[in-house]
């Protein structure tokens, strides 16, 4: 296989790690601690960091953990890695970094899951709340669609059209689509709320290697943000190896990702 040049994307400055532009292609971790558990988290994102991941993704679910991100950044920072932390947000991550403001502070890019935010109205609202707290603060975020989370609406609405219409689509390709909509849609909605081109980074995760390579493939054409790949839930052992080597690889042969991530179910 002849490796293509590196499409080229926007740059975006996470902490001190640029993705995207020139940078090379980055690897993020992310830690399975409790993050409430401030020490436990921030010893293993120093041992991620310690073998080689330029960025460690955290969860933020709950007010415990919230409270707990500056103490984690400080003791990282107090061990010497100054690794970029990033919190990753689900249903509540508007009122988490409203209402803990040093938790915004001290995270270096925020993770988004548009169909995990609310419906309708309040989607757009607390979508856009993130976003202004990223925008004021000059940090980055990270537009993560997910297969298994994907907005109800839109989806109902595709599958509407297909039938209508008589597109003859599989509901595959169906969901597909409705990915790189979902992530089209909220780049614009973030570029609206003041957020700049420099600071959105966009994933949209599939559990098949597949409809990973086919959803990337026309993200990279239609949009000039850098692109984090990686099989959502890729199994455990051989299968999640072999699945997400073979589909982050061919896309890396094609020029296309910025940053990658194996998720691999541990074992029981």
């Amino acid at each position: 296989m002849v490796l293509q040049q590196r499409k080229k994307t926007v740059a975006v400055l996470v902490g001190n790690v640029v993705i995207g532009g020139s940078a090379p292609v980055r690897v993020q971790s992310m830690t399975n601690t409790e993050t409430a558990d401030a020490l436990a988290t921030a010893e293993q994102i120093c041992q991620l960091a310690a073998a080689g991941s330029e960025l460690v993704r955290i969860t933020v679910n709950v007010s415990s953990a919230a409270a707990a991100v500056p103490e984690i950044r400080q003791r990282v920072r107090d061990a010497g890695f100054d690794v970029p932390i990033i919190g990753d947000f689900h249903y509540n991550g508007h009122k988490l970094l409203t209402d803990y403001p040093d938790c915004a502070a001290a995270l270096d890019k925020f993770r988004i899951n548009p169909g995990n935010v609310g419906y309708g109205k309040k989607r757009d609202e607390r979508f856009s709340t993130i976003c202004a707290i990223a925008r004021d603060l000059g940090k980055a975020i990270r537009i993560g669609v997910n297969v298994g989370s994907l907005d109800e609406e839109l989806v109902t609405a595709q599958m509407q059209e297909n039938a209508d219409k008589g597109l003859g689509k599989t509901a595959e390709q169906v969901i597909n689509e409705c990915m790189v909509i979902s992530a089209l849609r909220s780049t614009e909605l973030a570029l609206n709320t003041g957020l700049t081109a420099d600071r959105i980074v966009l994933s949209c995760k599939a559990s098949k290697p597949l409809d990973l390579i086919w959803i990337y493939r026309e993200l990279a054409s239609r949009c000039p943000q850098p692109l984090h790949l990686g099989l959502t839930e890729a199994g455990m052992g051989m299968k999640g190896v072999i699945w997400s080597a073979t589909a982050l690889g061919i896309l890396l042969a094609e020029g296309i990702g910025d940053t990658i991530r194996v998720s691999l179910t541990p074992q029981p």
